[in-house]
């Protein structure tokens, strides 16, 4: 498969790019390291007219730690995971990211290109060919939603690890387009729509996550394989704990089960003021199960992947408890991520 024609910019700075996608508009695309976009460009899903490399902005890839830590977008995955910090103060994000894909993706995958990940399908994520065959779906040329076919809505999943993580630590991100800058929580980039999935504006960047500190925090990720696969189900928790090991907060998130990476509210609330208990556990990782409402349009039985919701929930309160979960990650993830 062969990429389509298209110009390349190479702006010095987020003004000059922000300035290009919105005098380009919908013709425009951003590229950083292009580890989805490109793929997806072969395969026809997106076919921009002009790509707007982030790669020369230096600002983009700053790193500054104050009462958190700030994070620009466009440090890869692999500088990401490297940094001390994120390992041992923003767990769930480092675990999330050591798992995106394979060592040599996360070498040119972006942080802020894994948040603004394209949400992916069975019936999507083929090529022009496969796609043209059985009648394009709802979320690239046709009318249909070939997983459900009185949908009105895209219901293609998100694929992203580290959107779940930064949303269980409380992380924001900033945005910076033609008409200033504006950050917002990292639950709020998303929409629950396959199609219309950010709300970052049309000549919007995405610039730094910020994250704020004294969260104990963990990401459960299931896939097929150990490396490259998308993730089928994702669990972020993260919480503060009181001098009597009490829970004084609690987020949890969820991602790859609906259309968007979401906050478990019910479940959160569930466990602030509690002990990390056996029965506590059962019962918010039966919360987290319950909010999980995968659909038939990637691998694996659906029905089997929201029962093991509840597993991999179990699974992270129980390694934030302080049991030693090293098998089973091992198991699970296939890599060791202490």
């Amino acid at each position: 498969m062969r990429l389509p024609w298209f110009d390349y910019r190479a702006p010095r700075s987020i003004a000059e790019a922000a300035k290009i996608l919105a005098g380009e508009g919908p013709a425009a695309m951003l590229i950083a390291g292009g580890t989805d976009l490109l793929p997806n460009m072969k395969r026809r899903h997106q076919t921009p007219r002009v790509l707007v490399s982030l790669k020369s902005i230096e600002a983009m890839k700053a790193i500054s730690n104050g009462s958190g830590l700030n994070l620009g977008a466009g440090l890869t995955l692999t500088e990401v995971t490297r940094n001390e910090s994120v390992k041992e103060k923003f767990t769930a994000l480092y675990q999330a990211a050591a798992q995106v894909a394979t060592a040599h993706l996360r070498n040119m995958g972006t942080i802020g290109g894994n948040l603004c990940l394209d949400t992916r399908c069975t019936y999507y994520n083929q090529n022009y060919e496969w796609r043209k065959a059985i009648d394009f779906c709802l979320k690239k040329d046709g009318e249909t939603c070939w997983v459900a076919t009185a949908s009105k809505r895209c219901v293609a999943v998100s694929s992203t690890d580290t959107a779940p993580a930064l949303i269980a630590l409380n992380a924001s991100v900033m945005l910076a387009g033609t008409g200033g800058e504006r950050s917002i929580p990292v639950e709020a980039l998303y929409r629950n729509d396959g199609i219309d999935y950010l709300s970052r504006k049309p000549d919007e960047i995405l610039t730094k996550i910020s994250i704020p500190a004294g969260w104990k925090s963990t990401y459960w990720k299931l896939r097929r394989r150990g490396s490259f696969d998308f993730p089928i189900l994702g669990v972020a928790v993260a919480l503060r704990f009181d001098s009597g090991k009490s829970i004084q907060d609690a987020r949890v998130a969820l991602g790859a089960v609906a259309s968007r990476p979401f906050l478990v509210e019910k479940a959160s609330e569930y466990l602030k003021g509690k002990a990390l208990t056996d029965e506590t556990i059962a019962e918010a990782s039966a919360l987290i199960a319950s909010r999980a409402k995968p659909m038939d349009n990637t691998d694996m039985d659906l029905y089997w992947r929201k029962e093991v919701a509840d597993d991999f929930a179990g699974y992270a309160l129980r390694e934030l408890r302080g049991d030693d979960m090293r098998a089973i990650r091992l198991r699970t993830a296939r890599m060791q991520l202490a």
